[in-house]
C-alpha cells in the first residue's frame, strides 16, 4: 500500500501501492497530492521523531562538558542518529586522526562538511548500495547523461519484472522527493520513468562515484555504533607529507584511539591506480588489511585474487561490510 498526505489541509489516507509516482487528488479538500511508498514514509517519519528524541541528550551532554571542560572525551556514537547528525564533524571528534598523523610528521586538512549527514546523500547511497545490480542501469543513465550536457534522460521499465519497476521507481521517487533530480514523472502506461536532472556539482560528484564514498563511511559508522566503539573518522581527507606531496584520501578512520584504517573507492576503472595506492600504503605505515580498495562491481572472487597479488585489500561494494566487520 501507498500513503497520501495532503499539504493543504493535513489529510492521511492510505492508497495503492500503483499509484505511486502519480498525483491523486485529496479525498478532503481535491488538493494535488503525491502518494508515497509506505515505508518510505513511515521510516522519515521515525527518523523525525528519533532525532527528536536524541535532542535533549544531546544538550545535557553539551552541558555537562560545559560544566567540566577540562575533561576532554571523544564524542560517543551512542544515542546519534546516524543518518541526521553534524556531530561527527565537530573538532573533537577529529582529534585522535590529527594525533595520528602528527606522529608521523604529516599534515592533515579535514574537511569538516564531508561527513555531514544532516542532507540526503547518505540515504541514497546506502539505498544504491543494498540494491546496485537493480539500480546500475539508472546510474549509468544518470551519470552519461551529465557527461554529455544532457538536463534529461528517461527510464523504460516496461521489459522489467513488475516487482523490479517498482523498485527502480521507487528509487527514482526517492531521488526527486530528496531533490536529486529536479522533475520526477511516471508515464505509467508505456511505464517509463523521466527524469529531469539538477546540475548542482555536488549532486553530479554524487552520481559520478562519490556515492561509494557515502556508503562505506556510513557502513562504518554503524558497525562502531553497534559495537560501541571510539571512532575518529573523516572523509576527503587531505595529508601533506613532509616532502610536501599531497593527497587526499576517500575515507579515512581511527579505531578506540590506535588502529588506523583507509578505504579508497573506486566507481570505475581502478587497474591503473594500484601502484599509487601500494606506495601510498608503504607511506602511510599501514598493514595490508588497513588499506582497502572499495571497487564497485568487484566479485568476491576478483577480490581475493587481487589481494593475494597485492599488498593492499580489495573488495566490491557487496563485500566492504564484511571485511570492515573483521577489521573492526
Amino acid at each position: 500500500m501507498a500513503i497520501i498526505r495532503c499539504s493543504k489541509c493535513g489529510h492521511v489516507a492510505e492508497v495503492t501501492s500503483d499509484s505511486v509516482g502519480a498525483t491523486l487528488s485529496c479525498p478532503r479538500c481535491q488538493n494535488p497530492t503525491m502518494p508515497y511508498d509506505t515505508v518510505f514514509f513511515v521510516r522519515k517519519v521515525l527518523e523525525k521523531y528519533f532525532a527528536l528524541q536524541a535532542s535533549p541528550k544531546r544538550v545535557e551532554a553539551e552541558a555537562d562538558n560545559q560544566e567540566a571542560p577540562e575533561t576532554v572525551r571523544q564524542p560517543s556514537l551512542e544515542g546519534i542518529n546516524l543518518y541526521s547528525t553534524d556531530q561527527i564533524s565537530s573538532e573533537q571528534q577529529y582529534r585522535p586522526i590529527n594525533e595520528w598523523f602528527q606522529a608521523g610528521k604529516i599534515q592533515v586538512r579535514p574537511d569538516h562538511k564531508a561527513v555531514d549527514t544532516m542532507g540526503f546523500f547518505d540515504e541514497v547511497a546506502v539505498e544504491i548500495g543494498k540494491n546496485y545490480g537493480l539500480l546500475k542501469a539508472v546510474l549509468d543513465q544518470i551519470r552519461y547523461a551529465q557527461t554529455k550536457g544532457f538536463t534529461s534522460i528517461h527510464v523504460n521499465l516496461s521489459k522489467r519484472s513488475q516487482k523490479e519497476a517498482e523498485g527502480i521507481a521507487a528509487f527514482c521517487r526517492q531521488l526527486y522527493d530528496y531533490s536529486f533530480v529536479a522533475r520526477y514523472f511516471y508515464q505509467k502506461p508505456e511505464k517509463i520513468v523521466r527524469l529531469t536532472l539538477q546540475s548542482s556539482p555536488r549532486i553530479q560528484s554524487f552520481f559520478a562515484g562519490e556515492w561509494m564514498e557515502w556508503l562505506a563511511m556510513m557502513q562504518v559508522l554503524e558497525l562502531c555504533q553497534e559495537r560501541r566503539i571510539d571512532l575518529s573518522l573523516a572523509r576527503r581527507l587531505s595529508v601533506v607529507f613532509p616532502n610536501e606531496d599531497l593527497h587526499e584520501l576517500d575515507l579515512f578512520f581511527v579505531l578506540n584511539g590506535s588502529t588506523p584504517v583507509c578505504i579508497e573507492c573506486k566507481t570505475g576503472e581502478f587497474r591503473q591506480s594500484i601502484d599509487k595506492y601500494v606506495t601510498l600504503r608503504r607511506r602511510l605505515g599501514l598493514e595490508k588489511e588497513q588499506f582497502v580498495v572499495a571497487v564497485v562491481g568487484l566479485s568476491d572472487e576478483q577480490g581475493r585474487g587481487l589481494s593475494s597479488m597485492y599488498d593492499l585489500t580489495f573488495v566490491g561494494e557487496s563485500g566492504l561490510g564484511l571485511h570492515l566487520g573483521r577489521v573492526v
